[in-house]
């Protein structure tokens, strides 16, 4: 028996997820997990090997933008922000499911209409969030007390009829949403202890060099925090997709 297209479609319930990837250990971490039980193929597309221009920007069914180290201010040197920005504003147009960790939330922030700053100093290392009333009401309310990952030096604001939803005491403007598919995060819950950190320990060895860093410091706090963080990043995570308008 031949199957009707509709039926097919019932079918059929994968849902595509395309993972814009800066740095090659900066992956989806823990958020690997949650985005397989909710039934997504996982594609990533590796900046510098991947050609963003032959994307269709409405085509996967959630996109989901990663962290890197430079700054969406820095077009010159780095084209492939600007192009990465043509992609999600046309997402973002139309409303579809988007997310953005740290240098992707401050791509969402801008392709917003918001400002992306130095804020003059480096916050890296694990600690906790402060959620906003508006926090604790979204899927960051997993997160509550749990040491998360920060790793920038720029700062998004928060765009015109976006939820402010998180703050810490260097940063103000930690997380933001627009309705239910638009999420934008300045930290890295999807840090996995699983993997170890030595591999952004070593990555960014000049960076935390610059700053005066003990990368043995930020090996303890990661063994302390790793175990809790990644059971609530899951948590966050897999109510987020279960709240998506698909």
């Amino acid at each position: 028996m031949q199957l009707s297209a509709a039926a097919v479609r019932q079918v059929d319930t994968t849902k595509s997820a395309l993972i814009i990837r800066h740095l090659h250990f900066e992956d989806l971490g823990t958020f690997a997990q949650p985005l397989n039980a909710a039934n997504f193929e996982i594609r990533y597309l590796d900046v510098g090997t991947h050609d963003l221009a032959g994307i269709d920007p409405l085509e996967p069914d959630l996109l989901i933008v990663l962290g890197g180290p430079v700054g969406v201010y820095e077009t010159e040197a780095y084209p492939f922000l600007a192009q990465e920005r043509r992609l999600l504003e046309a997402r973002l147009a139309k409303n579809l499911p988007t997310l953005g960790i740290c240098l992707g939330g401050q791509q969402i922030a801008v392709s917003l209409g918001a400002s992306v700053v130095p804020t003059g100093s480096k916050e890296i290392g694990f600690s906790k969030l402060a959620l906003t009333a508006a926090g604790l009401a979204s899927p960051l309310r997993h997160l509550q007390g749990i040491p998360v990952l920060h790793w920038h030096g720029d700062a998004f604001s928060i765009p015109e009829g976006a939820s402010h939803l998180a703050a810490t005491r260097q940063c103000m403007a930690q997380a933001f949403s627009l309705g239910p598919n638009i999420l934008a995060l300045q930290f890295h819950p999807e840090f996995d202890i699983a993997s170890g950190i030595e591999n952004w320990l070593i990555g960014h060895a000049c960076e935390l060099a610059e700053t005066g860093l003990n990368p043995a410091d930020l090996r303890r706090d990661a063994d302390a925090a790793g175990g809790n963080l990644r059971e609530a990043s899951r948590l966050m995570l897999a109510q987020w997709l279960s709240e998506l308008a698909l």
